[in-house]
């Protein structure tokens, strides 16, 4: 008897310890923000896709192969990235409600653990895309990384309104990261400053910059729409938020200001088709069909920011309605744009233009009345 209570004390703590490791994997995986990170990958993924499609014309296990590369690599750099983004901010999360429940606010996880854990994940995440991709798609991923803790996270997240303009650029990189895995060996020129600009900017095609630009102008209407009925917390830890430092007003009209760059953007989408050395073969019609879909999209999401109205009460969950629609539709267009993209990278132009036309019109009904 004495025997059989000892093994059951032995199996209790070995299946104590296996509780605690499982709840210590929760929450290190929780520091890296999965949901967040699965969204930037996804953007990355449809770089190649497009990729794939515009140069060989095809999609095949080499694609899948790339794809398996970079979202590896691109989760463990970003989640890197996100995990030392919550060690600096461990001060001011547990105080924000939308913060407070995170693994380092509830002390499920100690500060120091979490920042090793990050940089560990943002190394690794590099040589991974160093070794299995190349050296100018590590250059991207780790200049995210680095942008993201400290020119966001560090310097401006607490001392300036445009903190979510600038700091949207680490979040505009994944597509440059996976068309330049796409792209095969591409290296890194260090024999000239103009030279090394030029390995990192020229990576065979404009599509990524397209799709890197397209993030970086959505960003801040998207992000504002939310702001302005959830700044208040915000200016209650001192990180400056656009309407409690410049007015609801002032945000307004920037959110509209960055929609018009968004529709000035979709009358260019032609040319995110276009190669390091000359114009893709696009028959006019699909030309024309190409910046009509992009159009009717923006317009459509553009048109909820303008409905904006600054001066309604929130509702019983407090959230103003019109900005937290803008807010849902924002989500739905930069799906959709990227699809859009994709499709119309297919060989049978005109029937991917045609498919992605019928898709917008699709979406567009299914979300006319979504408040």
């Amino acid at each position: 008897m004495i025997l059989l209570l000892n093994d059951f004390q032995r199996l209790l703590a070995i299946g104590v310890n296996m509780s605690e490791t499982r709840a210590l994997h929760k929450s290190l995986f929780s520091l890296t923000k999965p949901r967040v990170v699965v969204l930037l990958q996804i953007t990355a993924m449809c770089a190649i896709l497009s990729h794939d499609l515009i140069k060989n014309e095809k999609l095949g296990l080499d694609t899948l192969e790339v794809m398996i590369i970079v979202f590896i690599g691109g989760y463990l750099t970003a989640g890197g990235a996100n995990c030392i983004n919550m060690w600096y901010d461990r001060d001011i999360d547990p105080i924000m409600t939308r913060t407070s429940k995170r693994p380092l606010s509830i002390g499920e996880i100690s500060p120091q653990n979490a920042l090793v854990f990050g940089i560990s994940i943002s190394i690794i995440g590099t040589l991974w895309l160093l070794e299995m991709a190349n050296e100018v798609a590590a250059f991207w991923a780790l200049f995210s990384i680095l942008f993201y803790v400290f020119i966001y996270t560090i310097w401006l997240k607490r001392t300036s309104v445009q903190n979510i303009v600038i700091g949207g650029i680490a979040g505009s990189t994944p597509p440059v990261i996976g068309w330049a895995a796409a792209e095969g060996n591409l290296e890194l020129s260090m024999t000239s400053t103009g030279n090394f600009i030029d390995s990192v900017i020229n990576i065979g095609g404009y599509m990524p910059w397209f799709m890197f630009l397209l993030i970086f102008l959505w960003t801040p209407p998207h992000f504002w729409a939310l702001a302005l009925y959830r700044s208040d917390e915000y200016q209650k830890v001192g990180v400056p938020m656009m309407p409690n430092i410049k007015g609801k007003n002032r945000t307004l009209v920037e959110m509209k200001i960055y929609s018009i760059f968004l529709i000035l953007l979709s009358f260019t989408t032609p040319l995110a088709f276009r190669e390091e050395n000359y114009l893709y073969e696009l028959p006019d019609l699909n030309s024309s069909l190409i910046i009509i879909n992009s159009l009717i999209l923006t317009f459509w999401y553009g048109a909820t920011v303008w409905k904006i109205d600054i001066n309604e009460s929130n509702d019983e969950e407090n959230r103003m309605p019109t900005a937290s629609h803008s807010f849902f539709i924002s989500l739905i267009y930069l799906a959709a744009m990227f699809i859009i993209l994709v499709l119309s990278s297919s060989n049978y132009i005109v029937n991917g233009s045609i498919i992605s036309t019928l898709f917008i019109l699709y979406i567009i009904s299914r979300n006319r009345d979504v408040n």
